[in-house]
């Protein structure tokens, strides 16, 4: 089965086309990461408007890099949801006419579920169950996965989630958009234990998280050392090494949780393998941190291939495909009616 993904919830466009048996094909990622960082965020209007733009080039791209025609296509697949309401649409207007043009199935597939099994492209996939945790943007959560659309929620963001403290804190720091590589780099020259955080929710007793108090305590500490907000001068003034400093205590207090609570849903659940998906997955030090925790425990623990931590078109297709294989999939009417439909808000664990 031949199946074309197209990723446009928030700032990446991503393309991919994945042959079911052979695996990625061709794909495609353009983000819009410099565009948005002069804002110091992402912008809804510009994100659709780059989307628009991107999004049809970047297919044809894939299809001449794959060496196969439209016409070869079993099935268009697109993130249907949560995200931007407008990036969303962008995709999914696409996506459906695309597969109304070619009379195929289309199918609008969940982001974070595409995130989720995005290991299962790897060379050695994990096989259900296992437990998961998504981090993902604004999304922080543990999932025990028993099977395609088998999710039970057993840990979700209170406040805000890892992704948002990382990018949060960076831009106190004066590091710009987005924030979890700057400060993963910066971090690489600083000392972990200079400026002791606070692990928020550690000792909760339940899996849940809650990072908003440790972006509150950066501040604190960035005022205790002379910064002001929105003060260029003074986070200059500080000078590399405390910032260095601060971006390692930061980094080491969220891994700290991650990790922490990760390994706590793995004796509650008595599960064996781990999943680590989404943009926070690709840090370099939870993933040391994960393997060292793992090894100890002996559990098998599985992350997607980097270039495939953040959103991306094959997460999407890999998704739709298992789903097309077990009959799911709009088309004709049905698909004329409700293919351009999106989700900006939707829950992962009410998936079936």
């Amino acid at each position: 089965m031949l199946v074309l993904g197209l990723e446009t919830s928030c700032d990446d466009t991503g393309v991919a086309l994945i042959d079911s048996d052979q695996g990625i094909l061709a794909q495609a990622l353009h983000s819009q990461v410099a565009m948005h960082a002069r804002y110091g965020g992402v912008v809804p209007e510009l994100a659709s408007r780059d989307h628009m733009a991107r999004l049809s080039p970047m297919i044809l791209r894939c299809m001449v890099s794959a060496k196969r025609k439209l016409n070869d296509l079993d099935a268009v697949a697109w993130t249907q949801g949560p995200g931007l309401a407008g990036a969303l649409l962008v995709g999914a207007s696409v996506g459906s006419a695309l597969a109304l043009s070619l009379d195929v199935p289309g199918l609008g597939i969940h982001h974070l579920e595409g995130h989720l099994l995005s290991p299962l492209l790897d060379k050695n996939p994990p096989s259900f169950p296992f437990v998961a945790l998504l981090c993902s943007g604004g999304h922080t959560q543990l999932m025990l996965v028993r099977a395609l659309g088998r999710y039970e929620l057993l840990g979700d963001t209170l406040d805000d989630a890892a992704g948002e403290a990382f990018d949060k804190s960076a831009k106190m720091m004066g590091l710009g958009y987005p924030g979890g590589p700057a400060i993963a780099a910066l971090a690489q020259e600083g000392d972990p234990s200079r400026y002791p955080l606070p692990r928020p929710m550690l000792r909760s007793g339940d899996l849940d998280f809650s990072f908003s108090g440790l972006k509150t305590a950066v501040r604190t500490r960035l005022s205790a050392l002379g910064v002001h907000p929105d003060d260029a001068s003074s986070i200059e003034a500080l000078g590399p090494q405390p910032r260095a400093d601060l971006a390692a205590s930061l980094q080491a207090a969220i891994c700290e949780v991650l990790v922490s609570k990760s390994m706590a849903a793995m004796a509650t659940t008595g599960q064996q393998r781990l999943v680590i998906a989404g943009g926070v997955s690709a840090n370099r030090e939870l993933r040391r941190q994960m393997n060292e925790a793992c090894e100890t425990r002996g559990l098998q623990l599985h992350f997607p291939a980097l270039e495939l931590c953040t959103d991306n078109g094959a997460m999407i297709a890999l998704a739709a495909a298992m789903r097309l294989a077990r009959g799911e999939g709009l088309r004709g009417e049905d698909l004329a009616r409700c293919g351009a439909s999106v989700r900006p808000r939707w829950p992962l664990e009410g998936l079936a």
